[in-house]
């Protein structure tokens, strides 16, 4: 509900500030007073975009403010989506600085008007002719046929499982962009992996091979080397270990001598053991090294095999290549199961399909039950509105595929004339008997939904008397449900107001400004007499507006 509506320095309001209460509440005043601007400003409120011509002083900001009770809305989670301060009391703000941009507020946090605009469609429902356009909107039509068959938690519910079903057909169209490529790489990915298993991948083994390599490419030099070290070792003349040997009997004739002569016999023992065990790796070494071309050419092979693979891949390292074969032998696991995993996905979208049309059907069928209700209820609600003869043909078809709204393709076809041809409302329907269906709509709606605050922008032109006073009893019932605002040049509107604001202008020395009152009970039958007779008011006229006031009072 709209509590408070604040207007400053836009247009020709200089300062405003109204409280406005639940109930219908009514705005007159002459062609040219301003009510356009007031709407124009609300509707900033609710995100329209604004410009520097809304400024009536130009280098200072327009600042409008509208205070909203929003406890009954159910916007918790809209707040919360959007990281806002939620209070049942909520304000926002729109500020048009002198520069031309433009800043929201709401509970003075900062938001985006996209933000702002999406609020402002759960506040305040400003019915115009443009809005109107509304009626020839399937999505629409259907909206009011799912209110009078109760189906807003079935649509809720189907939602949800349309919401799945898209994800998992993008997941499983996905799955085949990823097979249609992964198919062409497959063979040669393969081709990879096999080459990288093929090879001798383990951490070192370069070194190793490198290391292998040396040793079989020199085997002539390690061999005559490794003979004249034996040589050296062993020869009974100048070798090593006959001399060490001999020492060491020498040495053993003076250990009874004393300690010195006794360690130094020691260490010449232990160093005769090593020299000794120095020899037997010689010759083992020795025994040990052959030619073998064949392992030569087998380690060399290795190692190019590696080399050209390092190359191949831009691998700095055996352990780069170790984790693009790892990397290659997932890709082709992964290709090798798509078929398995299309198949799985494939299943499951049937599964959700199938619940989908199980929802679907039960929609249809709910809303079958209720056409014939909806069509009576309109055609004698019209009725009264001086349309006697008008007639709808409301019909469900199945569509070819799931919508937010099911499988329903609604027509919704119209005549005003008694044995007339039926069409489109956007062909057969006059901006007059636009507005009419789309209040009586409207009314069937606040029954069954919780609508947001309805302003009706001049619904009422064009009708007169009896049609009048039916429209604004129509109005008046639906502001049981909600807040309606009506703005009228229609006393008999007019006079069923539970609350009466007039706007007009006033003439300063310098610029006409537009202001807003709310009207007494005196004040009223005033204005209502003016609507009735013009500027010059006449005796019958205030009777007849105090008739009015009072019939409506008593009420």
């Amino acid at each position: 509900m709209l509590s408070t509506l604040s207007i400053s320095n836009y247009a020709l309001i200089d300062s405003l500030e109204v409280d406005f209460d639940k109930g219908f509440t009514v705005i007159t005043g002459e062609t040219g007073a301003g009510k356009s601007i007031l709407l124009g400003g609300l509707s900033l409120v609710l995100g329209k975009r604004a410009d520097l011509t809304s400024l009536r002083v130009k280098d200072q900001k327009c600042i409008i403010e509208g205070t909203f009770k929003i406890d009954t809305y159910g916007l918790q989670n809209f707040f919360e989506e959007n990281d806002l301060d939620y209070d049942v009391i909520t304000v926002i703000r729109r500020e048009i600085l002198p520069s031309g941009k433009s800043r929201a507020f709401v509970n003075d946090t900062p938001v985006t008007l996209g933000v702002l605009s999406s609020l402002g469609e759960s506040l305040i429902d400003i019915h115009s002719q443009h809005q109107t356009m509304q009626l020839t909107e399937n999505d629409f039509q259907l909206k009011l046929v799912d209110a009078l068959a109760n189906n807003q938690k079935r649509l809720s519910e189907y939602r949800k499982g349309l919401k799945t079903y898209r994800k998992a057909e993008k997941e499983l169209q996905n799955l085949v962009d990823v097979q249609v490529t992964a198919n062409k790489e497959q063979d040669y990915n393969s081709f990879l992996l096999e080459e990288l298993e093929k090879a001798p991948l383990k951490l070192g083994v370069i070194e190793e091979l490198e290391e292998e390599y040396e040793q079989l490419n020199n085997v002539e030099l390690i061999m005559e080397q490794l003979s004249k070290g034996d040589q050296l070792f062993n020869d009974e003349q100048i070798g090593v270990l006959p001399l060490v040997t001999e020492m060491r009997l020498s040495l053993s004739k003076l250990v009874d001598f004393g300690t010195n002569y006794k360690d130094l016999y020691e260490r010449v023992k232990s160093v005769l053991i090593e020299l000794d065990d120095v020899s037997s790796e010689l010759q083992r070494l020795q025994e040990g090294v052959e030619a073998n071309p064949d392992q030569l050419e087998q380690v060399n092979n290795k190692l190019q095999l590696l080399y050209n693979l390092l190359k191949k891949h831009n691998a700095g390292d055996v352990s780069e290549l170790i984790s693009i074969k790892n990397e290659l032998a997932d890709k082709v696991f992964e290709t090798a199961n798509l078929d398995q995993k299309i198949a799985s996905k494939t299943k499951e979208i049937q599964e959700i399909e199938s619940a989908l049309e199980v929802q679907a059907t039960v929609l249809r069928e709910k809303r079958n039950a209720v056409i014939p209700k909806l069509k009576k209820k309109l055609e004698s609600d019209l009725g009264l509105l001086g349309m006697p003869s008008a007639s709808f043909e409301i019909e469900l078809s199945a569509s070819e595929s799931f919508t937010l709204t099911g499988k329903d393709e609604l027509s919704f076809l119209f005549t005003a004339n008694r044995g007339g041809s039926y069409g489109e409302l956007k062909k057969v329907a006059s901006g007059g008997e636009l507005s009419r269906i789309m209040l009586v709509i409207k009314a069937i709606l606040a029954k069954y939904e919780k609508l947001p605050t309805i302003m009706f922008d001049e619904i009422d032109t064009g009708v007169s008397g009896e049609i009048s006073n039916r429209m604004a009893d129509i109005m008046k019932d639906m502001s049981g449900d909600l807040q309606v605002f009506s703005i009228t040049h229609l006393p008999q509107v007019a006079s069923k107001g539970n609350h009466h604001f007039k706007v007009y202008k006033t003439e300063g020395k310098e610029r006409t400004m537009t202001n807003m009152k709310q009207l007494t009970t005196d004040e009223r039958v005033v204005e209502l007499a003016h609507m009735l007779s013009g500027k010059e008011l006449s005796d019958s006229a205030l009777a007849h507006a105090k008739q009015l006031l009072n019939s409506t009072l008593e009420v």
